[in-house]
Parts: structure tokens; C-alpha cells; sequence
């Protein structure tokens, strides 16, 4: 297997919670168009390129996350300017405007990104860095153009889990995407993403999991309501404060994970306990693919 395609075990059906108080279909219908609009300018706009104020990119990309129905909050460090790796752990497609509202970057995404529709097109224009997860011998050349961006003083946005996560469990970070950081010099910045709802708990609508499509995706989320996006900004891991991209790696790795629960230790306790035991995971084998089939509360 790929270091760049690791498996996530969540999927919508055994992850992702049903909203019982869903917005109504206009307005669902609304946000959407909200969302298409907003989309269509970025694209429109995409060929100015660098000359856009990142002050304007960062506006944009929370009014695109707003007007689908989910509330910003943004709190923590400061982005530096100039070179910088900014990662964090993978839930939705929402958490690329959520990042692009903390710093302007190139994002780090699978080629796959390229086929979405209005999005994909966005993407290729703002100058993503494509990876093919299923080429093993692409990797060096991966690592190659991510550290001559960061050299030259850009911002890339990394998901180094490399798959997504329904936010109640976690994958571990991968290190090659930190081996660029360290050829280049740069500082790296984790991010931590959270979603939940207006009480406090955790929401998994905005999960982007498993067979799940985009556009049941956008629209499981256009039907949400009280859905709150948390973005933590933890401070800057400076170049040299590791020697190696284990260590990197394993230093952000706490910083930008929002649960507690890995997937390894899921599966781990679930093995270890009664399936019946309160608060325990309940582990299925689906298709030959471990699969969470019920998570512990948060």
C-alpha cells in the first residue's frame, strides 16, 4: 500500500450522525446556490493569482464556509508570513477554505480533487499541488516540489493523516510531507479542526468519509443546522527544534489532532473489552476492511 493512500475505517453510514432537526430543502437549496456563486467568482478571479490580498482570500474562504450554514470560530497563533507547512487532521472539504481563512497556501490534494465540479477547476487555478497516491516511486518527486515551494516562500497546506476522518477518531500523521519542511528550513504550524454542534457536542455531519460523494456531502451539510467549524492555530514548531521527520511528525501530530481516540486504539480497546462494555467501540469487518461500527462518545 501507498504511504500516500492509508485507509480510514469511518464511513457515513456507521459514522455519520443523522440530523433530526434538518433545515428545510429551500433553504438548503439557497445555501448551495450561495456556495456556486461564491465558487464561480474564485474561479473567475483565480487568474490574478498572487496579486489577490490574502486579507481578501481569507474573507472569502469563511464567507464560502458560511454561506453553507456552518458558524467560523477561529482562535490561537498568528500565521507567520514567508515560508511556512501548515498541517492538520482531515475531516471534510470544508477544512480547505477553513485553512485558507487562516493562511492563504498552496494546498497539498489527491488528483482526484481535479474532477470535482466548480471546485476542482478552483483548485488547478490557485496552483494545488496534486498528488498520485497511487505511484510509490512519485513520492521523492512529491517531497521535491513541496520543499521547493516552501523555499521560495510560500505557505502549503498538508493533511498528513491522508485520508479522512469522521472527527471522533483519528489516523496518525505520515511523515514524508515533514521531510520538506526540513529541506527547506521552514517552520510547521498545526492546525486543529473541530466540528460540533451548538451544544457542545461533537458533529459529524461535515465528515467526508468513506464512499461518501460530494455532492451528498455538501448537501448533508446544507441541511444541517447549528453545525460550528473550530479552528485552533497552535504555535509554530520552528526549523531545527527536531532533527528528523519522525520527530516532526510526531510532535505535530498532538497539536493538530482534535480526539483523543486513534484508530489504533479503537480497535485496540474494542479487541481488548466486550463489545457490550458502556463507552467501549464496537468493531466490525466489512468487505475485508475494519470498520468502526459504533464510537464511544466524546
Amino acid at each position: 500500500m501507498s504511504v500516500w493512500l492509508p485507509s480510514a475505517p469511518c464511513t457515513p453510514g456507521a459514522c455519520v450522525e443523522p440530523d433530526r432537526a434538518a433545515a428545510a430543502v429551500p433553504r438548503a437549496v439557497l445555501r448551495l446556490t450561495a456556495v456556486a456563486v461564491l465558487l464561480l467568482a474564485g474561479i473567475v478571479l483565480s487568474p490574478l493569482g498572487g496579486r489577490i490580498p490574502a486579507e481578501w482570500v481569507r474573507r472569502w474562504s469563511r464567507t464560502l464556509v458560511r454561506a453553507i450554514g456552518v458558524q467560523v470560530r477561529i482562535t490561537g497563533t498568528a500565521a507567520p508570513a514567508g515560508g511556512l507547512l501548515l498541517v492538520a487532521n482531515h475531516v471534510s472539504w470544508l477544512d480547505i477554505p477553513l485553512l485558507a481563512a487562516v493562511r492563504p497556501a498552496r494546498m497539498l490534494a489527491k488528483t482526484e480533487v481535479r474532477q470535482w465540479p466548480l471546485a476542482g477547476a478552483l483548485a488547478a487555478r490557485a496552483g494545488v499541488l496534486f498528488i498520485d497516491r497511487d505511484r510509490l516511486r512519485a513520492l521523492p518527486g512529491t517531497v521535491a516540489r513541496i520543499s521547493g515551494a516552501l523555499s521560495g516562500g510560500a505557505a502549503v497546506t498538508a493533511f498528513p493523516e491522508g485520508s479522512t476522518w469522521c472527527g471522533r477518531a483519528q489516523g496518525r500523521f505520515r511523515r514524508a510531507v515533514f521531510q520538506a519542511a526540513l529541506d527547506a528550513g521552514v517552520p510547521v504550524q498545526p492546525v486543529s479542526l473541530r466540528y460540533r454542534r451548538l451544544d457542545g457536542a461533537p458533529g459529524t455531519a461535515a465528515a467526508f468519509v468513506g464512499e461518501d460523494t460530494l455532492l451528498a456531502s455538501l448537501w448533508r451539510v446544507a441541511r444541517t443546522r447549528g453545525l460550528v467549524a473550530e479552528v485552533e492555530v497552535r504555535p509554530v514548531i520552528r526549523p531545527g527544534a527536531h532533527p528528523d521527520r519522525r520527530g516532526l511528525a510526531h510532535a505535530a501530530q498532538p497539536a493538530a489532532s482534535a480526539p483523543a481516540w486513534t484508530h489504533t486504539a479503537l480497535v485496540a480497546s474494542a479487541l481488548e473489552r466486550p463489545y457490550d462494555q458502556p463507552g467501549q467501540p464496537k468493531i466490525g469487518v466489512h468487505g475485508g476492511r475494519t470498520q468502526i461500527l459504533q464510537l464511544p462518545a466524546s
